[in-house]
């Protein structure tokens, strides 16, 4: 299962959550497996039902200034019942000092207290995208991801079927890379799978002949893109006499990842045939299937109905 850690949280630059450590710095490797949080509410009353463990949990203005007004004996009820439901760690908002009582408890269980100065609609936004994205199932696929017309091509096949050449001739044309070689793929919510580069490869291509180049140092940032959703999945394979390739559009194939399916086309490689257009001409036809036209289909009927009248 996948998991951040405090220490991740508090680092994060990309996200801009501004984290500041003010207690429980020895819980710092505490962690967080689920990309949702939550607000004491009632549990500052001493009700804490509503709270689950180990998740991240935040308070602002309203819970600070509750907290602050209370007597010494009910805000000490409030914080029993916080930190009964064991938190990742806790976050002030606003930029907000949190009680003593609170940073006491935090240091004795190990809880990391943190503020930030964002205000706590702004902040909740933020970590849960933060989240999302680094506890999302996750795999690895070896390809080349692009951008064709809007529409997220994975291709895919053997080593030196021409894979990167393909996408290479598509870039130029002016397609967007997305990753070459190496694709993480994370899976959001139902049917949401998305692609980016690995690491310090991302926008990087492998021409053999050529060597290693720079695509956007080469064609511009308008051809690349970090990430993408994988819509449509090509495999590149060697022709072959006697095997029978699908030539109407009808027997419609998916290829699986996390759990996922997504249309698959079968692409036969032999002289003389221009892969990028193909490639291309699939992404207009798959844009088309998005809007409800699928034409293999809308042809099947239209000869059916031919040859009922026929009769």
């Amino acid at each position: 299962m996948a998991e951040v850690t405090i220490e991740q949280l508090a680092g994060d630059a990309e996200y801009q959550l501004g984290l500041q450590l003010r207690a429980g710095g020895d819980g710092m490797a505490r962690v967080i497996r689920v990309p949702r949080i939550q607000k004491p509410g009632l549990a500052l009353t001493g009700y804490g039902e509503q709270l689950h463990n180990d998740r991240l949990l935040t308070l602002g203005a309203t819970e600070i200034d509750y907290l602050a007004h209370v007597d010494a004996k009910t805000r000490q009820r409030g914080i029993e019942a916080v930190m009964g439901a064991e938190p990742a760690c806790i976050v002030v908002t606003r930029g907000l000092s949190p009680p003593h009582e609170l940073c006491a408890a935090c240091d004795a269980r190990d809880v990391p207290v943190l503020v930030t100065e964002l205000v706590s609609a702004e902040f909740i936004a933020r970590v849960i995208r933060f989240l999302q994205q680094h506890l999302a199932p996750a795999t690895s696929v070896h390809g080349v991801l692009l951008d064709v017309l809007g529409v997220g091509i994975l291709l895919l096949g053997k080593s030196g079927i021409g894979k990167s050449e393909a996408a290479l001739d598509l870039v130029v044309r002016g397609h967007r890379l997305v990753a070459d070689d190496v694709i993480d793929v994370r899976r959001f919510g139902k049917n949401l799978l998305y692609g980016s580069g690995s690491g310090i490869i991302r926008h990087h291509m492998e021409i053999r002949g050529l060597g290693i180049i720079n695509v956007q140092d080469l064609f511009g940032i308008a051809s690349v893109r970090d990430r993408k959703r994988i819509s449509l999945v090509i495999e590149l394979c060697e022709w072959a006499a006697g095997v029978d390739y699908e030539r109407l559009g009808l027997d419609e194939q998916v290829y699986e990842v996390l759990g996922e399916q997504v249309p698959l086309l079968l692409v036969p490689v032999r002289p003389g045939r221009n892969l990028a257009t193909i490639i291309e001409v699939a992404a207009r036809n798959q844009l088309l299937r998005f809007m409800g036209h699928n034409s293999a289909h809308q042809l099947h009927h239209k000869l059916n109905r031919a040859i009922a009248e026929g009769r």
